[in-house]
C-alpha cells in the first residue's frame, strides 16, 4: 500500500491485509484515508462525497478494525439503509469484506425469507444491513428476544444520510436508534454516509441525538467534487422526448449510458424510443418489479455499451459498475441531486465527470439554467429535517406499548425523549399527545399501564400490524388526471391552502381548472380551463427552493452568466428570456397583465408566495394563483395591488399560510393520532417559507412598463 501514511497503518492488521492482498488496491481513496483516525477514536463521524467515491469502505474498514481490535461479540454492528435495493447490492460486498476476518453480514428487510430471520434471531451476524422499518419490526415483535439480539451493538452506520433527514423517515430513524442504544446500555457510535450538502455541521449534529461525545465531518467533497474546470456539463435543448431519444441514440454510442427522468412515464416513452432506435436500452423506476430491476442493472453493469434510464431511483448509491455519460432529460429539483447525479462518472482514471441536459420544454431548460448557474457558484443545498413531528411521537408511543407489553405513563419518555424532534417540542404539547390518544381510544389506561385501545386495534391490530411500524405514506405527488389522461404530477401544497373557488393549475403549458381531489388516492380530477395571461409549468409543480427560484430570475436576467450552454440552448434560454417582463436581480417586478390584471414577480418560490399570497387576500385582493415564480392577482378591488404589497413590505406579517384544508390532514399518515389544531400547526410550519418569504418583502418592488 503505497502513499497512504500512518492512518492506514492504524488499521488492524488482518485488514490492512486483505485490502492490499485480497482486494489488490495500491491505494485509499482521499475519504477512506482521512476517516480512519475519527471513526477508530469512537467518533460520531458524517462522511460526505459524491457517489462512487468509497463512501461505504471508508466507514466499513476502520468499523471492522475496532470489531477485531475490541473483541466485539454478537451483533455489534447496523448498517441502515434507505432502499431495499440498496440493501441487496451492498450485502455481497459487505458480506465478503467482513469474511475476509472471520465474521458475518447479515440482511434483514421485507423481502427476506422468514426461514433467514429467523436464524438471525438465533445466531445474530456480527453486521445487519436493514431499514429503519425493519429494526421497528425487531423491536415490537414478540418473538425477538430484544436484549438479547441488541445487547452487544456498538455502532450504527447510516447509508444516504441525506435522503433520511429531509423527510419524517429521518425522525423515524432516530427515534428506533434511541431505542436500541437503551437495550444496549451504551451510547451507539453513528457514523453518516451522505452526498453533497449545505449544512453538514448540523446534520451530523441531528445525527448524534442524545449521544454524548465527540463528533467529526470528514469530507472529500472539495477535492472530489472540484470546480466547474473539473466537469464537463453542457445544457442543450431538443424540444420533445422523442428528439430527446433520437439524441441519446447518436450520442456516445459505444460508451454506457445513464440517463435519468423525474417520471415514469417518460421512463418507459425514452426506453421505448431508444429500443426503436435499435439501443441496447432498459428501464428502471419504483413501479418495476424488483427482480425486474435488478436483471435490468445487472444487465448493464455487464454490458459493453448500452443505456439504462432511471428514475430518481438510481440516483442512490446503487452500483451499475463503471459509467461513462450521464444524461438528464430535462432537470432535477434540487443542485443536490444534480451533483449526486453527476458523481456516478468520473471514477476511472483519466476521465472527467460528465453531465448532459437535454430539455424538452421552455420551463425545464430555464430550470437547468438555474441550477448550473448555483453549481458554478459552489451552492448546494442544506438538508432540513421537517419540523415539529408530533405524528412521529405519537407513533412511537404506541410502537413502545407493544415492544414493552404495556407501558406506565411516564414510560415512554425515558424511550425517546432524547431524539432531537421531541426535544424541541413543548413539554405541555408532549402530555396533550398522550392525553389524545387516551381520549381517542388508541390508548387504554389500565391502572397507569398503558396497551393498546380499541381504536389502535382497530387501525393497526392484525394485518394492518405493518401500517404502525413505517411512517411512509403514499407518494407526496398527487397525479392530475383529464378522464383517463394522464396530465401529470403536482405537489400537494396546490391544494393544501383552502381558498374560494375551483383550483386552476398550469401543466404542459395548458390550464386546467380542479373538478375533485380524491386526497386518499392523491388524484386531481381536472377539465380545460380558458385563463388569460402567461404562467410557467414549474410553477404549479413541485415546489422549488428560494435559491433555485432566485437563480433562474438571474439566468434570464443575465443568461450569459449560465455556464455550459450550447448553441441549441443559447437561443432556447434567449427565446424564455423574450417572453418575460422586465427583470432586476435586487427587485421583485409588478406588471400590469391585463385592465384588470397584474402579476408580481417574485421567483421565491411557491411556500413563500403561497403565504404572500394569503396576506394580500387578507387585504381585500383577489388571488388569481400563486406558483414558485409569483402571484396573479385580480387588479379590480378596494386597494390598488401596489399599495397592498407595500403595506405588507411595511408591517411584520406571519411567513406561514393559514388557510389549511381540513382535507389535507389526510394525506398525512398517523394524522388522527394528534389533535387536530396541532396537526393543522404542523402543516402550517411545514409549508412555510419564511426565508423565501422575508426576502420578497425586503427587496424593493419595481413596476415593469411591460405589457
Amino acid at each position: 500500500m503505497t502513499d497512504e501514511g500512518v492512518p492506514f497503518d492504524r488499521l488492524h492488521p488482518a485488514v490492512q491485509h486483505h485490502i492490499v492482498n485480497s482486494l489488490g488496491w495500491r491505494s485509499l481513496r482521499p475519504l477512506q484515508t482521512q476517516a480512519i483516525d475519527p471513526v477508530l477514536a469512537g467518533q460520531h463521524a458524517l462522511l460526505l462525497a459524491p457517489t462512487a467515491q468509497g463512501k461505504t469502505e471508508a466507514a466499513f474498514f476502520p468499523l471492522l478494525s475496532k470489531m477485531l481490535k475490541e473483541e466485539w461479540r454478537g451483533l455489534s454492528l447496523l448498517h441502515v439503509c434507505p432502499l431495499r435495493a440498496l440493501l441487496n447490492n451492498l450485502h455481497p460486498r459487505l458480506e465478503r469484506y467482513a469474511g475476509f476476518v472471520g465474521r458475518r453480514c447479515g440482511l434483514w428487510h421485507g423481502d427476506v425469507p422468514d426461514s433467514v430471520r429467523r436464524k438471525i434471531l438465533s445466531d445474530p451476524p456480527d453486521v445487519l444491513l436493514t431499514t429503519p422499518e425493519s429494526i421497528e419490526v425487531m423491536l415490537t415483535s414478540r418473538r425477538v428476544d430484544r436484549p438479547f439480539l441488541f445487547g452487544n451493538l456498538r455502532a450504527v452506520v447510516i447509508d444516504e444520510l441525506h435522503a433520511f433527514a429531509g423527510d419524517d423517515r429521518g425522525w423515524h430513524l432516530l427515534s428506533v436508534l434511541e431505542r436500541v442504544s437503551r437495550l444496549a446500555g451504551r451510547d451507539l457510535q453513528r457514523v453518516g454516509l451522505s452526498a453533497t450538502i449545505g449544512n453538514p455541521e448540523a446534520l451530523l449534529e441531528w445525527l448524534a441525538g442524545s449521544s454524548a461525545g465527540p463528533r467529526q465531518v470528514v469530507s472529500a467533497t472539495q477535492s472530489a467534487q472540484g470546480s466547474t474546470a473539473d466537469a464537463d456539463v453542457k445544457i442543450d435543448h431538443v424540444g420533445s422526448i422523442e428528439n430527446a431519444a433520437h439524441v441519446v441514440s447518436r450520442l456516445f454510442p459505444d460508451e454506457k449510458r445513464l440517463v435519468f427522468c423525474d417520471s415514469r412515464s417518460r421512463v418507459e416513452e425514452i426506453t421505448y424510443f431508444l429500443r426503436e432506435n435499435q439501443v441496447e436500452a432498459y428501464a428502471s423506476h419504483s413501479s418495476l418489479s424488483a427482480p425486474e430491476r435488478r436483471q435490468a442493472e445487472a444487465a448493464f453493469a455487464e454490458g459493453g455499451s448500452a443505456v439504462i434510464v432511471a428514475t430518481s431511483t438510481l440516483e442512490l448509491g446503487i452500483d451499475i459498475g463503471d459509467l461513462d455519460r450521464v444524461i438528464q432529460v430535462d432537470a432535477p429539483g434540487t443542485v443536490s441531486s444534480f451533483l449526486q447525479r453527476m458523481g456516478r462518472t468520473g471514477r476511472r482514471p483519466g476521465t472527467r465527470r460528465n453531465y448532459l441536459f437535454l430539455t424538452t420544454s421552455r420551463d425545464s431548460h430555464l430550470l437547468a439554467c438555474g441550477l448550473v448557474r448555483l453549481w458554478a457558484q459552489g451552492y448546494v443545498e442544506p438538508v432540513s429535517p421537517p419540523p415539529a413531528p408530533w405524528h412521529i411521537l405519537a407513533q412511537q408511543i404506541l410502537a413502545l406499548t407493544l415492544q414493552n407489553g404495556g407501558l406506565s405513563r411516564t414510560g415512554w419518555r425515558e424511550w425517546v425523549s432524547g431524539m432531537p424532534g421531541f426535544r424541541a417540542l413543548p413539554a405541555a404539547s408532549l402530555d396533550r399527545i398522550e392525553a389524545h390518544l387516551l381520549e381517542a381510544g388508541f390508548l387504554f389506561d389500565d391502572g397507569g399501564i398503558l396497551s393498546f385501545g380499541p381504536e389502535a386495534e382497530e387501525s393497526f391490530g392484525g394485518r394492518k400490524f405493518l401500517e404502525l411500524l413505517s411512517v411512509f405514506s403514499s407518494d407526496p405527488l398527487f397525479s392530475v388526471r383529464y378522464g383517463s389522461t394522464d396530465v401529470g404530477r403536482v405537489d400537494p401544497a396546490t391544494f393544501q391552502l383552502a381558498r374560494e373557488g375551483a383550483p386552476v393549475l398550469l401543466l404542459g403549458g395548458r390550464p386546467w381548472r380542479v373538478t375533485q381531489l380524491d386526497w386518499k388516492e392523491r388524484i386531481a380530477y381536472v377539465e380545460p380551463a380558458r385563463e388569460e395571461g402567461r404562467s410557467l409549468w414549474l410553477g404549479s409543480g413541485a415546489p422549488l427552493s428560494f435559491a433555485v427560484c432566485q437563480s433562474i430570475r438571474d439566468a434570464i436576467v443575465d443568461p450569459t452568466s449560465v455556464p455550459g450552454l450550447t448553441k441549441r440552448g443559447t437561443e432556447a434560454l434567449q427565446s424564455a428570456v423574450d417572453l418575460f417582463p422586465t427583470l432586476s436581480s435586487d427587485a421583485t417586478t409588478l406588471v400590469q397583465d391585463a385592465p384588470e390584471k397584474a402579476r408580481w414577480w417574485t421567483f421565491a418560490g411557491l411556500r413563500a408566495n403561497a403565504a404572500l399570497a394569503e396576506r394580500l387576500t387578507e387585504q381585500g385582493l383577489s388571488v388569481l394563483s400563486r406558483d414558485n415564480f409569483g402571484v396573479t392577482l385580480r387588479e379590480r378591488s378596494t386597494i390598488p395591488v401596489a399599495q397592498a404589497i407595500e403595506r405588507l413590505r411595511l408591517a411584520p406579517v406571519d411567513p406561514a399560510p393559514s388557510g389549511l384544508a381540513l382535507e389535507a390532514l389526510d394525506g398525512l399518515k398517523f394524522s388522527a393520532c394528534v389533535p387536530r389544531d396541532l396537526a393543522l400547526e404542523m402543516l402550517r410550519t411545514r409549508l412555510a417559507d419564511p426565508g423565501g418569504f422575508e426576502a420578497a418583502l425586503g427587496s424593493s418592488l419595481g413596476v415593469s412598463p411591460d405589457p
